[in-house]
């Protein structure tokens, strides 16, 4: 059987991850690792995450793709799946992961949707529509395949390895799961499967500045993957890599 590592970024954010860490001991299939990334955090953190019996990597470099990949990096199970500080996954999350990723080995990555569990019902009914809905339609459109989303995915480590090196895992500005989206292998396999959910936080979204932070890592995100990454040269790439794997078959002319 895979063994799975569970990796949480975090920045001073002790209360929502102790409820976070809670969820993941009462996961029906426990991980054999969980590793908390602490950010730079000047709270209880890092606490926290030992109390709880999570190893904890330590990354300066304020940002969450610097810890993120730190935690990647430092990931030792053959399923690497990833959570934010204030993700409160379902007790058979774990147990889905693994089920699925075990009945398909074409599958490289596996993500689905977060469901709002706080904030307004206007607040968190935009963003679930909007945001995560958007985000969904519109990147699963421009990348020809589903995108990873943060808050709630698992990749195989042979993936991550894979693309380590051309993430732009330094930067602070962009999303990092987005950028990993556009780096992948172009024959790694990525499911979206509404059934695997999580509960995330609205608090991102509870101002303007917050909502136009996360707009401004959008836009920096998808312009610097122009025009390499454009939509109309990826499904090129993608064809010219299918006829390539055809030629590669035996028999096949």
């Amino acid at each position: 059987m895979p063994t799975v590592s569970v990796v949480i970024p975090a920045l001073d954010d002790a209360e929502m991850l102790s409820q976070c860490l809670t969820a993941l001991a009462a996961q029906l299939r426990p991980a054999e690792e969980i590793i908390v990334v602490d950010n730079g955090s000047t709270d209880d953190t890092a606490a926290v995450a030992r109390a709880a019996g999570a190893r904890v990597v330590e990354q300066p470099r304020r940002g969450i793709w610097p810890a993120a990949s730190t935690g990647y990096d430092a990931a030792t199970g053959d399923i690497i799946a990833r959570l934010d500080a204030d993700s409160r996954p379902p007790a058979d999350w774990l147990l889905h992961i693994e089920a699925e990723l075990l009945d398909a080995p074409e599958v490289g990555v596996l993500t689905g949707p977060g469901v709002f569990y706080d904030g307004s019902t206007v607040v968190a009914g935009l963003g679930q529509v909007l945001y995560i809905g958007g985000y969904f339609w519109s990147m699963g459109l421009w990348l020809g395949n589903a995108p990873v989303f943060g808050s709630n995915f698992a990749m195989r480590r042979e993936v991550w390895l894979d693309a380590r090196s051309r993430v732009h895992r330094d930067r602070s500005d962009i999303h990092d799961d987005l950028d990993l989206s556009f780096h992948l292998g172009l024959d790694v396999i990525v499911r979206y499967d509404e059934r695997l959910t999580v509960g995330i936080s609205a608090r991102p979204f509870s101002t303007w500045r917050g909502f136009g932070r996360r707009l401004g890592w959008a836009y920096t995100t998808l312009a610097m993957h122009l025009p390499e990454q454009s939509p109309w040269r990826r499904r090129v790439d993608r064809r010219r890599r299918a006829h390539e794997q055809e030629r590669d078959v035996p028999g096949v002319a």
